[in-house]
């Protein structure tokens, strides 16, 4: 099974959007939407584009476009983007471009410091006449209103699960990818620790109260652990509530230990 989707640079679905973006003149793009789907993906594609036209030829590393985001990633409230990694961004826009325009993208813009933010916007206020600021996040109300208010935004929703049928159609995969091309790929390139995943999630549904609660922790501490949860209860809507409630309440930076105490109790059966 090819593990590289077939569409041109290797973006599944969004076409609504790739026709879009060639037109907006915006210097600041605040990509919102679900992990996985295509977000950087899109960014990248928007910066070769800008540089070598649309749609761009290749995609890959480039002199001009620079890549930021969190050194620690996760959803247990505790990765954040801070000053220090956001300040070379001052340095790197005060050199021309190589090429056309120079593409900063900030990953997971949601998790900058107060201090990271403040810095940030100063750049914000006083763009570059060549360069573009991507940022990114799952919604525009996880962004500090003082950065999300200089931002256009570039909504991304989940792709059709038809759309990655030529991946696969298996039934337990598709739950899990949710739409997002992204977690899908690395499910298929990995499916040692797609499989390992998949039977920590099956085994909290009947677990005693002690195991279910570290398996929590486990598999939140992975990133990709509360989709394997997703996908073993996809059939079970409570227990998706109670799901869906624990990612909003560590989103809001509630204590990871009480939303996870609370989740076991809640996925208990």
């Amino acid at each position: 099974m090819a593990l590289h989707p077939p569409d041109p640079g290797g973006i599944i679905g969004h076409e609504a959007i790739l026709e879009l973006l060639p037109r907006l003149g915006a210097s600041t793009l605040l990509f919102s939407g679900p992990e996985g789907v295509g977000r950087r993906r899109v960014a990248r594609w928007y910066a070769w584009g800008l540089n070598r036209g649309f749609p761009p030829p290749a995609l890959g590393e480039h002199p001009d476009l620079l890549e930021v985001g969190p050194q620690e990633r996760g959803l247990k409230g505790m990765g954040e983007i801070r000053l220090e990694e956001v300040e070379p961004l001052f340095a790197w826009f005060a050199t021309h471009p190589r090429e056309r325009v120079k593409v900063a993208v900030l990953d997971a813009a949601h998790l900058l410091t107060e201090a990271a933010a403040n810095a940030l916007l100063k750049l914000l206020e006083e763009p570059p006449s060549y360069g573009r600021i991507v940022l990114i996040a799952p919604s525009r109300a996880t962004l500090l209103p003082t950065l999300a208010s200089r931002a256009l935004e570039v909504a991304f929703a989940p792709v059709p699960e038809e759309r990655l049928y030529p991946l696969t159609q298996d039934p337990e995969l598709l739950a899990y990818a949710a739409g997002a091309p992204g977690r899908l790929l690395r499910a298929l390139a990995d499916p040692g620790a797609f499989r390992a995943r998949m039977e920590k999630a099956r085994e909290v549904r009947g677990a005693s109260s002690w195991r279910r609660l570290a398996l929590l922790k486990e598999l939140f501490a992975d990133e990709e652990g509360i989709f394997a949860l997703y996908a073993a209860f996809r059939h079970l809507p409570r227990a998706l509530l109670a799901l869906e409630a624990a990612r909003e309440a560590l989103e809001r930076y509630v204590s990871p230990d009480l939303v996870l105490a609370r989740l076991a109790l809640d996925l208990e059966t």
